[in-house]
C-alpha cells in the first residue's frame, strides 16, 4: 500500500514551504505529491489532466511542483473540495493566473482566499469532472469529483488511507468523525477505478471493493479504531 505513517493524531503543521516532496497516485491521468511526508496528517494534493488542461486540488505548496504540473499540461484552476482545506490555494492560483474553484453550496470560504473565485455546481467548469456533496452542514462542507472516463474518483476528507483512518487491516477508512453515520448515499452507486484522498496515498487497486467495504463496515470497526486512538495517545 502507500503512504503509511506511524503514529495517530495531528502531528505539528510545518509552515514553511518544504524544498522537496513525496510523489504518489501517478497514473495517465495525473498526479499527487505530498509535501510534508513527516506529518501524520499525511496532507495530500493532486493534479488531474484534463483535456490537456491540469486542475490542482486543494494544494499545499512545494518547490518543484510546477514542473510537476508542467508534465501534464497548463493549470486551468484550483480547486478547493473541503472548506477547511484552503491550503495553499490561493498562492498557487496567483502564481498561474488561475482562478480558485469552490462548490456553488460552500459558504464562508471566499473572504479567506486571496485571489479571484470562481463557482461550481454538479460539474467543474466544463471539464467533464461530476461534482456531488458528500458532506453538507454547518460544520463540514465538502465535495468529491468523479471522472466518469477513468474511473477517477477524488474524496478530500470523508475517507482516507492515513493511519487515524484505519481500523485493523482495512486500507481505506471512513473518517473517525464520520464513523458512525458514513456518509454512503452520496457515494452510492460510485464503482471508482481509483480513489484519490486528501490524506494518504490513493488506492490505485480492487478500488470499487475497497471503497464500497470502508463504508459498510465503518461503523462496526469504529470502537477498534477509537481504541488504537486511544493507545496511541497514552504515555508509555
Amino acid at each position: 500500500m502507500g503512504l503509511r505513517l506511524v503514529t495517530y493524531g495531528m502531528a505539528s503543521r510545518v509552515d514553511e514551504r518544504p524544498s522537496s516532496f513525496e510523489e504518489i497516485d501517478r497514473f495517465d491521468g495525473g498526479v499527487g505529491w505530498i509535501a510534508y511526508p513527516e506529518e501524520t496528517m499525511g496532507r495530500a494534493s493532486h493534479a488531474l489532466e484534463i483535456d490537456g488542461d491540469v486542475w490542482v486540488l486543494d494544494p499545499v505548496d512545494a518547490d518543484g511542483i510546477d514542473e510537476l504540473f508542467a508534465e501534464f499540461g497548463d493549470v486551468a484552476g484550483v480547486v478547493v473540495m473541503l472548506d477547511r482545506h484552503k491550503r495553499d490555494a490561493a498562492a498557487v492560483a496567483d502564481r498561474h493566473d488561475v482562478p480558485v474553484y469552490l462548490p456553488e453550496f460552500f459558504e464562508g470560504v471566499t473572504e479567506e482566499l486571496d485571489a479571484p473565485v470562481a463557482r461550481f455546481d454538479d460539474e467543474l467548469s466544463d471539464t467533464g469532472l461530476q461534482a456531488f456533496p458528500v458532506v453538507d452542514n454547518r460544520f463540514w462542507q465538502e465535495v468529491a469529483l468523479y471522472d466518469p472516463t477513468d474511473g477517477t474518483l477524488v474524496v478530500p476528507e470523508t475517507v482516507g488511507t492515513v493511519d487515524y483512518f484505519l481500523a485493523g487491516d482495512e486500507h481505506l477508512g471512513v473518517h473517525p468523525m464520520l464513523r458512525l453515520n458514513p456518509p454512503r448515499a452520496a457515494l452510492r452507486g460510485v464503482a471508482p477505478e481509483r480513489v484519490l484522498v486528501g490524506h494518504g496515498s490513493g488506492i490505485m487497486e480492487g478500488a470499487s471493493q475497497t471503497l464500497e467495504d470502508a463504508l459498510a463496515g465503518s461503523r462496526k470497526r469504529t470502537p477498534r479504531l477509537y481504541g488504537g486512538i486511544v493507545r496511541d495517545l497514552l504515555p508509555v
